[in-house]
């Protein structure tokens, strides 16, 4: 079953179509019955009309009557005294009084037979195929009604179960149109009552889910929180312990290193779990501006570069002033991500660009690089929270806990924004490269601007 409402319009109809041809088959016999009653009473009539009539005895009267009566009049002695042109000059049936049927003339008659006072014998009959064709006339402009009825009744019917499932509809468009974060239960107003078990069951899930999410949420939080003071604390002694043996002239050994570099990737890690937590879009709470996106990457590009610097990368900002509607702190956050992730998978030496554009209805935040790019098959799954592509072995053998572009795709749903992953125009074919391409949408005050700008052009020229 494809659809109730189809599967409700045949049942109803075939419903109707049967009790309608069981009622009008039970008419047609109610109906052919009272036909037979009726055309019985009408030749009994006839023959009573021909008793009354006076006879001449001489010599059978032969009357022209039309094709659906016959009659005969006897006397008592037999002589045939009148007769229609149409019946036989034989008598037709026998003398007792009632119904028979008979054949003659090539069809089947049904004879009536009548004695009157005078002792003559009255004999009327109607033919017999005659009388089924006109009351199957009567009954079918009885029945003709009902068919006709049924296209209407299925139209109707059609209409009425369309507005009996239009709550259905409008549960299916609530929970089409909610946002994946988005938990909160159902709002359906005054729903009937056979939808009540499946909205009530549906806000129990999302109630049950919610309570879940929170639960993870909460112990990420609370676990990030709790780790910062001691990876805080033990970075703070293998410092203190790196530089004891460098004041006392012994050999720093590699272990240490080792140690300060996990202690450091440990950090990281908490770091870019606390942000994903308050990044998630229905707990940030978000203050939007109007922000000039070119000045802000340039800002977070100076306060970056000593590690681009470090490796001798170079990097470049392109394009031009750009206004969105954005949260500062979460939009340094996507661009401190972007460009990290770039300076860390770009080799010693590569190359980095930055470019803000307006396209069209959207301003285009991209970030490409001269590294090894990521895989076509790969891209979706670079969003999910610590997937790394190739795990932690990445041919870059570059150390990620592999939530950057996590918040990235949360703070891009904060602002409406999309992500999109591509090749770069900074790559070759042994490093293609990877280009991240965020579109965020125009603010309406920089539409009404352009528009009333075009407006204004429009009226020089003319």
């Amino acid at each position: 079953m494809k659809s109730i409402r189809i599967f409700l319009l045949i049942a109803l109809l075939s419903t109707i179509t049967l009790v309608n041809f069981i009622a009008a088959l039970h008419g047609y016999r109610a109906s052919m019955q009272e036909a037979e009653r009726l055309f019985d009473r009408q030749i009994a009539a006839t023959a009573l009309l021909l008793a009354a009539i006076p006879i001449d005895q001489t010599a059978p009267q032969v009357i022209e009557e039309n094709d659906l009566q016959a009659f005969q009049v006897w006397s008592a002695d037999g002589q045939l005294l009148m007769r229609s042109d149409n019946a036989p000059a034989t008598p037709i049936g026998d003398a007792q009084e009632g119904f028979s049927e008979q054949n003659f003339s090539g069809f089947r008659w049904r004879v009536y037979s009548r004695p009157s006072a005078n002792g003559r014998s009255i004999r009327v009959a109607e033919r017999v195929d005659l009388r089924f064709r006109l009351a199957d006339e009567v009954v079918l402009q009885s029945v003709m009604p009902i068919l006709i009825g049924l296209p209407v009744a299925g139209l109707l019917i059609w209409l009425v179960i369309g507005h009996g499932l239009a709550s259905l509809k409008k549960l299916a468009d609530e929970l089409r149109h909610k946002r994946a974060e988005d938990l909160a239960p159902l709002t359906l107003a005054a729903p009937p009552e056979e939808l009540l078990p499946l909205v009530r069951s549906t806000n129990a899930l999302l109630e049950r889910l919610q309570a879940s999410f929170d639960r993870e949420r909460r112990f990420s939080a609370d676990a990030a929180h709790e780790l910062r003071t001691p990876i805080a604390a033990i970075q703070v002694h293998a410092d203190n312990l790196a530089r004891q043996l460098q004041n006392s002239a012994v050999a720093t050994p590699g272990s240490l290193q080792q140690l300060q570099d996990s202690i450091a990737r440990m950090a990281h890690l908490v770091e870019q779990m606390l942000n994903l937590f308050r990044m998630t879009p229905e707990h940030y709470p978000a203050r939007f501006e109007s922000i000039d996106l070119h000045r802000l990457a340039r800002d977070v590009i100076a306060e970056l570069y000593p590690a681009f610097a470090r490796r001798e990368q170079e990097i470049e900002l392109l394009g031009n002033t750009a206004y969105i509607d954005g949260d500062q702190f979460a939009l340094v956050l996507l661009l401190q991500n972007l460009l990290n992730n770039a300076c860390k998978y770009t080799p010693q030496g590569g190359r980095i660009a930055v470019d803000v554009q307006r396209q069209g209805d959207a301003v285009v935040l991209q970030v490409q690089d001269s590294g090894p790019g990521i895989p076509q098959e790969e891209r979706e799954r670079v969003f999910e929270r610590f997937y790394r592509v190739g795990g932690d072995r990445h041919e870059s053998r570059v150390p990620g806990c592999g939530l950057g572009l996590s918040i990235v795709h949360h703070i891009a749903e904060l602002h409406h924004a999309q992500v999109v992953l591509g090749p770069s125009s900074l790559g070759d074919a042994q490093a293609p490269g990877l280009a991240v391409a965020v579109h965020f949408p125009v603010p309406k005050s920089v539409e009404r601007g352009i528009k009333y700008e075009k407006v204004a052009d429009e009226n020089l020229v003319s």
